[in-house]
């Protein structure tokens, strides 16, 4: 008798290995199916496309396709045109990243404090991003041509009309407009992380007798490590793709200081030039991943007690 029963508990339990075994097949066919549709996506739109982009920065060029190994590199990295572009890049994003980084906070710690006009303020911030590109460089052209509205003001004050596009001071109207365009954004990110601080850290920190600059750096900065990390990685994407505004504000070959890398790269498209292209972008990626890289294990060391 207690064989029997043994032996069908036994069988019991092979069965509902059986079904359990089942299911979780079943399980991962179904959720294959529903990842596939997004995962070929992924395979033909961004990971094939820069296997390409692999290949033929390898080759003399796409017709005879001949192997030349690092010779695209070489030839890149010693162009005059694209040290210009990588230097106005750098110099254009370690000055743009930071500042929009900052004052998005800033903006974001004064509108928590419930300050009159909170309204207006964060409306003249956030209607960037209502508003089209093209839209926004036509202000722009409005306010910085030789015959602009900035021109106008500087010449009520005694000063003299400035061609604010084509001299040395147009990478500050460029950085003026990508802050303008991007604070908006920032803002409100920094906004929704500033109110989901706990509380009642807080009000220890209050009850402690901790200057609002103690707390601010002692607690909130920690609390925020993870927006901060992903408002850099954001305005730094935002800052290569400056590429857009100034085109349509200065067309294909700007002034020397905002001659940048999307249109050095740009411009080798328009030449078919795929090979020193394709080695540009791949050179602009290899340092991008670099950065985020960084910026991730700086983010991870000092948020980790946070977290914890």
């Amino acid at each position: 008798m207690r064989t029997d029963r043994g032996g069908a508990l036994k069988t019991k339990e092979i069965k509902k290995y059986k079904k359990s075994t089942k299911r979780l097949r079943k399980l991962k066919i179904s959720s294959g199916l529903y990842i596939a549709p997004s995962l070929i996506g992924v395979l033909l739109f961004f990971i094939m496309p820069f296997v390409v982009v692999i290949y033929y920065s390898l080759l003399d060029n796409p017709i005879s396709a001949n192997f030349v190994f690092l010779d695209n590199f070489k030839n890149v990295t010693n162009n005059a045109a694209f040290q210009t572009a990588v230097r106005n890049t750098f110099t254009f994003s370690v000055a743009a990243v930071p500042l929009a980084v900052v004052l998005s906070l800033l903006l974001a710690i004064v509108l928590e404090a419930k300050l009159p006009f909170r309204s207006q303020f964060r409306t003249f911030f956030l209607s960037p991003m209502m508003v089209p590109v093209a839209s926004i460089v036509l202000i722009w052209q409005v306010l910085f041509h030789y015959n602009g509205a900035v021109n106008d003001v500087l010449m009520v004050f005694g000063g003299s009309k400035i061609d604010w596009m084509k001299s040395e001071y147009s990478i500050f109207v460029i950085v003026i407009l990508f802050l303008w365009k991007n604070l908006g954004y920032n803002m409100i990110l920094f906004m929704a992380a500033l109110a989901s601080i706990p509380k009642d850290i807080l009000e220890v920190a209050r009850l402690e007798s901790a200057t609002p600059l103690q707390t601010f750096f002692f607690i909130k900065i920690r609390y925020l490590s993870s927006t901060i990390l992903f408002v850099t990685i954001m305005s730094l994407i935002s800052s290569f793709k400056i590429f857009r505004e100034i085109y349509l504000l200065t067309t294909d070959y700007p002034y020397d200081s905002i001659y940048m890398l999307q249109h050095f790269m740009n411009n080798k498209f328009k030449n078919l030039d795929y090979q020193t292209l394709s080695a540009a972008a791949i050179l602009m990626s290899l340092v991008m991943i670099l950065i985020i890289g960084t910026l991730f294990i700086i983010e991870n060391r000092f948020g980790k007690d946070v977290e914890g």
